[in-house]
């Protein structure tokens, strides 16, 4: 596993993964506890999404997130949400696909948003938090189209949840 630092937001890290390959298909890590040693992830979920699909801006003040995309490819956007930082409503992006097998982790204050670009996608995070799990409706939530942020999305009209409206 190769870790870089973003060259926009360098408390996020990205993570090229190695796989193997041969007639059968494909393995690779997604985690290993060597390169987290001192975050303590505790909660596993994989959302489907179909194409046009976005999903976000969400985020909390305490969780880690390691996020990748297994199946399909996703445009994925992560906001620097600290108020105090020099960085505040900053953003940076990546694709994520099954054939790049990049993997994210997104700190607690940044925000995480992504657009499936194929015709379906499987993503998969990995969540670390203290406490209680931070729920849709604790979680801090801007809207995917904020002009604050200024993102210009590849697209006009996403297929969003009543939460991402």
């Amino acid at each position: 596993m190769i870790i870089f630092s973003d060259k926009k937001l360098k408390e996020v890290k990205y993570f090229k993964i190695n796989t193997f390959e041969d007639f059968r298909g494909q393995i690779w890590t997604f985690w290993q506890k060597k390169y987290f040693k001192n975050i303590n992830f505790n909660l596993d979920k994989f959302t489907s999404s179909k194409k046009n699909v976005l999903r976000g801006f969400h985020g909390d003040k305490k969780s880690w997130r390691l996020v990748t995309c297994v199946k399909g490819e996703v445009l994925n956007v992560i906001v620097d949400f600290r108020p105090k930082s020099t960085n505040y409503l900053k953003y940076t992006t990546f694709k994520l696909n099954d054939k790049n097998k990049t993997s994210v982790l997104i700190p607690p204050m940044f925000l995480n948003s992504w657009l499936c670009l194929s015709s379906d996608a499987l993503y998969a995070y990995k969540w670390a938090f203290k406490g209680k799990y931070v729920d849709s409706n604790e979680q801090i939530s801007v809207k995917w189209n904020d002009p604050r942020v200024n993102f210009k999305w590849p697209i006009k009209r996403p297929i969003l949840s009543k939460r991402d409206k």
